[in-house]
């Protein structure tokens, strides 16, 4: 016998997981099938020396029972694990020269000509492959061993079905050579009937019946007994009721394109699925339900074309210890409409994961590493948490959307590492606190927030429905993102500045320029400031003209329409144009005027409308803001020019106006020519202007046009 298992039990602590377990077999594919929870993994880590058991396990007659893994791997049992765990930072040909050993059967250069696929994706890493490309490349590195028994735990899990197929015919062809026996373990009965020579059926940690495979694919009787796998008389004290099976109709919607061209519009086809299981499918049209807990109303499944996805992934993150039934009810969805998805583990628990990323793996991602996240204190580790996410999520590049669900501490978890990605990249998330004031999570990100409208545990008609869409319209999202070829897209993105008090200067510049650059105004409002350096980071903008700064008066005084200390940071980091202004930075913004903190109560006020109110600075505090801005300027070593409006710097900043005071704009003037760093492209332009002033705005477009032309040449020839 190639494997012979014999009274095998496995405890974990005090739950008897496996209880007197045997089988055997000499060649060929041998499948054990059951639902979740049943023993079927902890028989397969058994069996390869990754959990303590007893009994007996012999390999070719040899016993194997408490060896090392490693040893147990070098005398012929190569391992299949859930969830594929290749790394996602190796090249497919890494991968594989990895364990290849030589003069044996199985060679690199048979696996790329067995697996074609991987020959052409050699030199891409394991986090950009599709879920079946990422299935080939664990199973030929188990075949790279030269095993005489193949473990293969869950292959075909999370795989669209066209892909499912691929690996079931690879099975058969591995049986047909004879050269390696295979243990399947597989929930799909359909895949186990059609690769294997017997099935093992295990309830609650016993193998309760063995028969063939063709036994049980002729009696659909007792395939839909098997739904609660009732034990024969050989096991009477494992019999469980069996499920009532009724004959179902479920609705597929296949979307389609009318031709090749990706402008062509989507076409809906719709067919009729009768009598599946969730056990295996009456034809090969039939959608498999993967819900265990119970049965459910089937949703509208669309089947999306994989090759449009294979090299974007859709991630789903979240605590999986807390949010796990929700989260993997997310990954079914998304799986079904055939994209490929990645599970991260965010849990600071310290319980085992299911996810494709383990929590650990997410924590070393930390500026300061692992020992940064689990501190012992929940309160620190999830916030630190967040933090190793973000990190982790800017160094992928396969993220072709994110999704999560959960409540106040899940969703900010998640939604600091969607705020770094570029705008563009579909962000979803599900939360309890999406229908309050959701500005701390959103930002100046395009994160769409759905209400869960019940609380993010467990799955019920409602929670089914909310995650159900969520799922749907993040596939929607990644799907079908093409590039536009509009008008107004073939000209360079311009983001501009602007408050209600300078809106003739950014007016005025915007009819200048809007002929030859997609002029993109934000309201300089804290997160309008924010959405433009966002924008700019993703590197969607040509050039800035930062005309209105005010929200840096916000942040240094402590007005409601602060950008933060970052503002105008990300112009250091990325050399594009930028055109800058002291737009007006004369005033502080509070709310109505009854909000207005004690101390400011005695200051020049202004009125501006019954919600907002308006606060001259100081001299004092001119020279602070002055001091913030140049030295954020100083840092920028692209092409810069910052012009200074020495007339007045807003619509109540001039002679007579309400917030006229020279003193002040002399001291902001006079720290800001001190303290500036002049280059060969970084200049300060004192200008007699107002800032409103027609002649401003012209000086305005003249300094950009002369630093935006030679620029976007340069980049035209090193293109």
């Amino acid at each position: 016998m190639i494997l012979e298992v014999k009274n095998l039990d496995v405890y974990y602590g005090r739950a008897h997981a496996l209880q007197d377990v045997s089988l055997a077999f000499d060649k060929g594919v041998v499948a054990v099938v059951g639902r979740n929870g049943m023993g079927k993994t902890t028989l397969c880590n058994a069996i390869t020396g990754l959990v303590r058991a007893t009994g007996s396990i012999k390999l070719g007659g040899d016993e194997i029972l408490g060896l090392a893994p490693n040893v147990i791997t070098d005398k012929g049992i190569g391992y299949v694990p859930q969830g594929r765990r290749v790394w996602p930072s190796l090249s497919v040909d890494e991968h594989l020269r990895l364990v290849s050993q030589k003069k044996k059967n199985w060679t690199v250069e048979r696996i790329y000509a067995t697996f074609p696929r991987l020959a052409e994706r050699k030199q891409n890493g394991g986090a950009e492959l599709s879920g079946g490309e990422q299935q080939m490349l664990a199973i030929s590195r188990a075949l790279l061993l030269n095993p005489k028994l193949l473990v293969m735990d869950e292959p075909t899990e999370g795989l669209a079905p066209v892909i499912v197929q691929q690996v079931a015919a690879m099975l058969k062809t591995l049986a047909a050579e004879g050269e390696i026996a295979v243990l399947l373990i597989e929930q799909n009965l359909g895949v186990a009937m059609d690769v294997a020579d017997t099935i093992d059926v295990m309830v609650n940690g016993r193998i309760a019946r063995s028969m063939p495979a063709a036994e049980l694919a002729a009696d659909r009787d007792l395939q839909q007994r098997l739904l609660g796998v009732k034990a024969e008389a050989d096991a009477p004290e494992e019999a469980v009721a069996p499920v009532e099976e009724e004959s179902r109709e479920t609705h597929v919607y296949t979307v389609k394109r009318a031709s090749d061209s990706l402008d062509s519009p989507p076409v809906v086809e719709e067919r009729t699925v009768r009598n599946f299981t969730r056990w295996g499918p009456a034809s090969r049209d039939t959608v498999v339900e993967e819900e265990e807990s119970r049965k459910v109303e089937e949703a509208r499944v669309v089947e999306f074309p994989v090759a449009q996805t294979s090299d974007r992934a859709a991630y789903i993150v979240g605590t999986f210890d807390t949010k796990g039934r929700e989260l993997l009810f997310l990954r079914n969805c998304l799986d079904k409409l055939g994209l490929r998805t990645v599970t991260v583990d965010l849990s600071t628990s310290g319980k085992p994961s299911s996810a494709n990323v383990h929590p650990r793996e997410v924590a070393r991602h930390h500026p300061k590493g692992e020992r940064a996240v689990f501190t012992g204190d929940r309160g620190s580790a999830v916030t630190e948490m967040a933090v190793a996410l973000e990190a982790f999520i800017a160094r992928r590049r396969d993220v072709g959307g994110i999704i999560s669900a959960g409540g106040s501490g899940g969703t900010a978890l998640a939604t600091r590492a969607m705020r770094r990605l570029p705008i563009g990249i579909p962000k979803m998330m599900v939360s309890t606190v999406a229908s309050g004031d959701v500005k701390p999570y959103v930002g100046p990100a395009d994160i769409c927030m759905m209400y869960s409208v019940t609380d993010v545990s467990g799955i019920n008609r409602i929670s089914e429905k909310v995650l159900a869409n969520a799922a749907h319209a993040l596939a929607g999202m990644i799907a079908f993102h093409k590039k536009h070829t509009s008008q107004v897209e073939t000209k360079p993105a311009l983001g501009l500045t602007m408050f209600g008090l300078t809106t003739t200067c950014v007016q005025a510049v915007c009819k200048q320029l809007e002929e030859a650059n997609d002029c993109i105004v934000f309201h300089a409002t804290g997160t309008g400031g924010q959405a433009m350096e966002k924008l700019a980071d993703s590197g969607l903008l040509a050039g800035v003209l930062d005309i209105t700064t005010t929200e840096v008066t916000d942040e240094i005084v402590g007005g409601v329409l602060t950008a933060g200390p970052t503002r105008m940071d990300v112009f250091a980091k990325h050399r594009i144009p930028y055109v800058g202004s002291l737009g007006a930075v004369d005033m502080v913004n509070f709310w109505a005027i009854d909000t207005i903190p004690p101390q400011f109560r005695n200051r020049v006020l202004y009125k501006h409308n019954s919600n907002v109110t308006l606060m001259r600075t100081t001299a004092e505090e001119a020279q602070k803001i002055g001091r913030f801005i140049v030295e954020k300027l100083n840092r920028m070593d692209g092409p810069v020019r910052f012009l200074i409006p020495e007339g007045g710097l807003s619509g109540l900043d001039k002679p007579g106006g309400p917030f006229w005071a020279p003193d002040a704009n002399a001291a902001l003037f006079k720290e800001i020519r001190q303290a500036f760093r002049e280059t060969k492209d970084r200049r300060l332009v004192p200008l007699p202007f107002h800032v409103n002033d027609q002649a401003f705005a012209d000086a305005l477009v003249n300094n950009y046009n002369e630093i935006a032309t030679p620029w976007q040449e340069l980049r035209a020839r090193t293109s």
